[in-house]
């Protein structure tokens, strides 16, 4: 087994990666002490490299129990083609295959073995793991997916309750839960359920800050805003239906209107669901559209967009499927089209259900969806709130960030709302409140006695739907709770009390404002995205040449990288963050030879400034700050940055030393040179919240014109 003087250095060998993303590090190293783990990382966050990595440094064989078989033969193939011994049982596989897998880990000639939770306490299978804890040794047993173990989950799944009786089993070996999304009462019950010993718990943030938010009113011309949505977009995406037949329908229309599409639901076949999925996975297609039966077994880092064409049936469940774009961390999209005529829809699918109790708690997980459908607050901030995490809002991402609303102070009104919570006791949801509060004659009113309250009637100079759109935002904002057991009550906090004693101002957004984008030509990014249009036409060649999906031969991060820094040999090449030196010599020398004939054939021209660069160009050198050429010119401060980091690369006069303090331009280069100059999210992440991403940007122009001069 390698040995290596860091864990930075075992992670560029196994993966190619030069730094850990945020918390991964922590997570390892507990892991590398044994002890018990709850990992909550959102999609895209990198938590399967939680166990990975650990099972790499470790001596024996840690198993992974999986869900699906989709997913485990996907990140097989992915961990191999990284030159890393893993592999999976599971009922695909023919009897002789199967005997030659457990004869190689009897020889610990494997380091992750995936299996099914059913398979893991199947009789038999367990004989074989005390023969395999005997002779080489089990390191862990790493939980994937591990809310499918809670009741209270969005996906829960029977066979993983059980998979308490393996800490039976195995009392000495460390489990490791992990998942990407749980509220605290799911975290609570996987511990239990799962018997974790004093588990180190980390819950990453659930922001996903790399997908824009969209919400869309759905009318008769759905289908064709979908289309228009799909044409816009270059990648590959998921729609999302109700129903089997709206997911037939919806991909045959595509498919007539030139987009390559193809349907998944539990109603076709497994050999022809398995193909669509493949055919999606391989980037055959460019669309699929699925049931939520499509989900937890896609592992496809670069899904571009996610559009709702129906009305999900929870927060969770929607925060899930909507964070299946982007789990490579680039930009990403998703749009959910929404009509309340979907919530009849749902509502009557959820009174089907037989248990009452489970009848009541679906209706409230649907009514936080129409809460986030019908919201004014950042979008971010309400699926944020959902989990706990309390965020300021204004995330730039989201349509009601982007297209400004018409803020207004409602403190006054925020107060006659608390207040008769407090009359009502904080045993009442936000519609009997709001039927109190406009007078409504309703006979529960009555039957409470709450038509003789102050708070009566009080609120007839706001319509009942602004009262909802009210108690909405007070709810987003944390200004005042609500339970989760099915009845959402609403309760007094401290910050409630913070509205009533005038300490805290209420601002509500009302009303929407057309927001306006603009966009410039950038001649050294538009020929980067020539080349890594290039780059993916050889992916894609070498990927159905090994029969895999293309994302495993390379992230279209690192296709990127490759595109902007143009490495001339094989151990430029395997600087590349994503390119380890396993995957330099099994591709680096066709990427090279790509790269070299693109920079003979495409020796473009010097780029010069455009007219408004020069004219930004002209009143910075006149003295003025950045916030002074924004109002002059009536321009986004951040476009004028934008000018003066363009100018700068351009070697054009812009005075940095004026712009961003000379102790502040050292630290960001030092975090250029260390993580690349692709990403400012990931300089600004390794820098902290004290480093503009304007600063960032201007250092980032400077350095680049002096690379260029190099």
């Amino acid at each position: 087994m390698l040995t290596f003087p860091s864990l930075e250095d075992a992670l560029k060998h196994y993966f190619g990666y030069d730094t850990f993303r945020p918390g991964q590090k922590k997570i390892i190293e507990a892991a590398l002490q044994n002890k018990d783990l709850l990992t909550i990382m959102p999609t895209g966050g990198g938590k399967s490299l939680c166990f990975q990595l650990p099972a790499l440094l470790r001596q024996g064989i840690t198993i992974v129990v999986s869900p699906l078989i989709a997913l485990m033969q996907d990140q097989v193939d992915a961990l191999q083609d990284n030159g890393i011994n893993a592999t999976y049982l599971n009922s695909t596989l023919q009897y002789e295959e199967r005997r030659d897998r457990q004869i190689a880990i009897l020889k610990n000639q494997v380091k992750l073995l995936y299996v099914a939770p059913e398979r893991l306490l199947n009789e038999r299978f367990g004989l074989f793991l005390d023969r395999v804890q005997q002779d080489v040794g089990i390191s862990a047993i790493a939980i994937d997916e591990a809310h499918c173990v809670s009741e209270w989950g969005h996906d829960f799944r029977p066979e993983y309750s059980r998979l308490k009786q393996i800490r039976q089993r195995y009392p000495r070996i460390p489990l490791q839960a992990l998942t990407a999304t749980a509220t605290k009462r799911v975290r609570k019950d996987i511990v239990q359920q799962l018997n974790l010993r004093s588990p180190d718990v980390h819950v990453a943030s659930f922001d996903r800050s790399n997908i824009h938010y969209e919400v869309e009113p759905k009318d008769r011309n759905i289908y064709r805003k979908l289309l228009r949505a799909i044409k816009t977009e270059s990648g590959a995406g998921i729609v999302y239906c109700l129903s089997r037949n709206r997911v037939d329908e919806v991909a045959t229309r595509l498919k007539r209107d030139g987009i390559g599409a193809l349907p998944y639901h539990a109603g076709l076949s497994d050999q022809e669901r398995s193909r669509n999925q493949t055919s999606f996975l391989r980037d055959d297609v460019q669309v699929i559209v699925a049931t939520v039966a499509f989900g937890m077994g896609i592992n496809k880092p670069d899904v571009r967009f996610v559009f709702h064409y129906d009305l999900p049936r929870s927060l969770e469940s929607f925060y899930q499927e909507s964070g299946r774009a982007g789990r490579d961390g680039e930009d990403s999209k998703s749009i959910l089209f929404f009509s309340l005529g979907d919530y009849g829809k749902v509502k009557f699918l959820i009174n089907q259900k037989p248990d009452p109790s489970e009848r009541k708690i679906a209706l409230q997980q649907l009514s936080q969806v129409i809460d986030y459908a019908e919201g004014n607050d950042c979008r971010r901030k309400i699926i944020l709130g959902y989990f706990g995490e309390r965020y300021p809002g204004n995330c730039g991402k989201c349509d009601n960030c982007l297209n400004p609303k018409l803020i207004e102070d409602w403190t006054e009104e925020a107060q006659k709302f608390l207040s008769c919570v407090a009359r009502c006791q904080e045993k009442f949801g936000t519609n009997h409140i709001v039927d109190v509060l406009v007078g409504s004659r309703k006979q529960k009113i009555h039957q409470y006695g709450h038509h003789l309250l102050s708070t009566y009637g009080i609120g007839k100079g706001r319509t009942a739907d602004e009262w909802k759109m009210l108690g909405r935002s007070l709810v987003h904002q944390g200004l005042v709770g609500q339970t989760t057991d099915g009845y959402p009550t609403l309760k007094l906090n401290k910050r409630s009390w913070e509205v009533f004693r005038g300490q805290l101002k209420v601002e509500v957004a009302i009303d929407k404002s057309p927001g306006k984008t603009t966009a410039t030509y950038n001649p050294r990014k538009a020929e980067a995205e020539l080349l890594f249009e290039k780059l993916r036409k050889l992916r894609k060649q070498i990927a159905d040449h090994n029969s895999l999906a293309p994302y495993m031969i390379f992230a279209d991060s690192s296709l990127k990288l490759m595109a902007q820094l143009r490495p001339k040999n094989i151990t430029e090449f395997a600087n590349l963050s994503g390119v380890n030196e396993y995957k330099a010599q099994q591709y680096g020398d066709r990427f090279i030879s790509t790269i070299l004939e693109f920079n003979e054939q495409h020796k473009l021209p010097v780029s010069l400034p455009s007219k408004s660069q020069m004219a930004t160009l002209q009143l910075h050198q006149q003295g003025l700050s950045i916030k002074e050429i924004a109002a002059q010119r009536g321009f986004a401060v951040s476009t004028i940055s934008n000018h003066l980091s363009e100018l700068m690369e351009m070697n054009q006069p812009v005075a940095l030393n004026k712009l961003v303090i000379a102790d502040k331009q050292q630290e960001i280069i030092k975090a250029i040179e260390q993580f690349g100059d692709l990403s400012l999210k990931t300089i600004r992440d390794a820098l902290g919240e004290n480093y503009s991403y304007s600063e960032i940007s201007l250092v980032r122009g400077w350095w680049r014109s002096q690379k260029q001069q190099s």
